[in-house]
């Protein structure tokens, strides 16, 4: 039985993102992510204005008028989410963990993809896959999606993107909208993602904390490394060792950056301590004018 404070959280993320969702991205996301072709609808009459190409010339001999076939976008599409769950996404310092902005990311588009009946399934993964939800309709589903998101333990600390790749691509044999979600703090997944991003439609959110990139000095202190379980001591007080922590991070980041940039990967990059929707919006003006 689910604990009636998960029952509550979830809830209040609903609240809270759909809000956003309603705010912000109902139009956005309708033209951002747009229908895979299009459909017959029907055959109608011929009405001056209408583009003679469709004409349906078996139909217009049937009935000596002119009818033209009518197509319709092929709107539902299926988003998948992938939600690195690895224990580097317990941490932030400022009102939110890395994994809580993660979770209203995720959530966000969860319910924007519904309003806009399309399907949406999760995978959530560490060093393994640790949960997979085929993707269906309705906002029961989504619900569901949200909850595993919050009360699901992780049984692995560490990260394998690659992995979770991997299986998103043996289980979804059609075209999908992929947001992979992570701090993207992992190696050797960069072709992974490009083999994913030929077959699918591929976002990636990278979500940071100030504090991975600017050390605070705050003298000696002891760090302790969720994923390997290991604690040391750190001297926060030195210039080149918050220098040497900093060019490190940036410089995988900048790698990352241009890696994407080459592959036409989408990326878009999230700060716990600014918030994700400023992020996210600029994103789907940017897909809309693209497209």
């Amino acid at each position: 039985m689910i604990p009636s404070e998960i029952l509550q959280k979830v809830k209040l993320i609903e609240i809270r993102t759909r809000r956003i969702v309603n705010d912000l991205f109902g139009g956005e996301y309708h033209s951002a992510f747009k229908g895979m072709g299009m459909e017959f609808a029907e055959v109608r009459e011929y009405t001056p204005g209408d583009d003679i190409r469709n004409i349906d010339w078996n139909v217009t001999a049937r009935t000596g008028k002119p009818h033209i076939k009518k197509f319709e976008e092929e709107r539902e599409l299926t988003v998948m989410l992938l939600v690195d769950v690895s224990a580097s996404g317990y941490f932030g310092t400022g009102d939110s963990l890395k994994t809580d902005v993660m979770i209203e990311i995720a959530a966000v588009l969860g319910f924007s993809a519904i309003k806009n009946n399309d399907k949406v399934g999760l995978l959530l993964f560490s060093n393994k896959i640790e949960e997979f939800i085929p993707p269906k309709k309705g906002k029961s589903h989504v619900l569901r999606v949200i909850r595993e998101l919050i009360y699901y333990q992780a049984q692995d600390r560490t990260t394998n993107m690659a992995a979770a790749l991997e299986h998103l691509l043996e289980t979804q044999k059609r075209k999908s909208v992929v947001f992979l979600i992570s701090d993207f703090f992992d190696k050797d997944f960069e072709k992974a993602i490009n083999i994913t991003n030929r077959k699918h439609d591929l976002i990636c959110i990278r979500v940071l904390d100030n504090a991975e990139l600017e050390i605070p000095n705050l003298g000696l202190v002891k760090i302790h490394d969720p994923e390997l379980q290991s604690s040391h001591w750190i001297d926060t007080g030195s210039a080149k060792l918050r220098s040497m922590v900093k060019e490190n991070l940036t410089k995988k980041m900048n790698d990352f950056n241009k890696f994407c940039q080459k592959h036409e990967v989408d990326l878009i990059s999230v700060n716990t301590n600014d918030g994700y929707v400023d992020p996210l919006v600029s994103y789907m003006n940017k897909r809309i004018a693209r497209y």
